[in-house]
């Protein structure tokens, strides 16, 4: 029996995923996303463990409230780090006929995820910028690794939505969008794309860890900007 380590759990969520959800919020991350809210989620031996069964028996309580379209969503830190934990839970709750979806930055790739994504029925997956540098300089991997998920998604047919954190003077353009709509468009899988506003609220997070928040001189985009960037999306 699987064992993995939970940063939190919030019991009925409505923005990780379609419907009401159970959310499950996995420790430990290998990036260091600069626009990153949760620093107390990298560290992956912090935490509470929890089985796998405890997991589902708790997110069984909520069943009633999901609906037709919710269920249980594995987010993080980074749940790929914890792969075959995050199937067996998923693999329990298919047995109960429970919808499972995975928020996940797809910056991993082993035997464990493919076992991960044969129970996943949708992911919500980071892009979090177009361009290779900018990955390299504000999150700590390539974009291969999130474009080589995407092109496994797609093989698998695995319903996608995806996600990136608008960012002013990094990504708040209509050249950036452009580049993102032209990336995504070969995915059959993709059928939504979320633009969310850079947000500073994890700052005072960052001082009680003693950290320095990256971006913390950068503004937070206006709502007219998130509306422009969403029109040119075609959203």
């Amino acid at each position: 029996m699987s064992t993995g380590r939970i940063h939190s759990i919030q019991s009925l969520g409505t923005l990780d995923g379609p419907g009401v959800r159970f959310v499950a919020f996995l420790q430990g991350c290998p990036l260091r996303c600069a626009c990153c809210h949760n620093p107390d989620t990298w560290a992956a031996d912090a935490g509470t463990e929890y089985s796998a069964e405890e997991i589902v028996s708790r997110m069984l309580r909520f069943r009633e409230y999901f609906g037709a379209e919710g269920g249980i969503t594995l987010s993080g830190g980074e749940p790929l780090l914890q792969a075959d934990f995050a199937a067996e839970v998923f693999e329990r709750c298919h047995e109960n006929g429970i919808n499972t979806c995975l928020d996940s930055s797809g910056a991993i790739w082993n035997a464990g995820v493919e076992r991960l994504l044969r129970h996943t029925d949708r992911v919500l997956l980071d892009v979090k910028y177009t361009s290779d540098d900018m990955y390299r300089r504000y999150v700590g991997c390539g974009i291969d690794r999130p474009l080589h998920f995407l092109r496994e998604l797609n093989e698998r047919r695995i319903p996608t939505t995806i996600r990136q954190v608008i960012i002013p003077t990094l990504n708040d353009d209509a050249a950036s969008i452009e580049v993102l709509k032209e990336i995504l468009h070969p995915y059959s899988c993709v059928d939504g794309v979320e633009l969310l506003p850079f947000r500073k609220l994890c700052e005072t997070k960052y001082e009680s860890m003693k950290l320095t928040f990256p971006l913390a001189h950068l503004p937070e985009p206006s709502s007219e900007t998130m509306e422009q960037l969403k029109k040119l999306l075609g959203n």
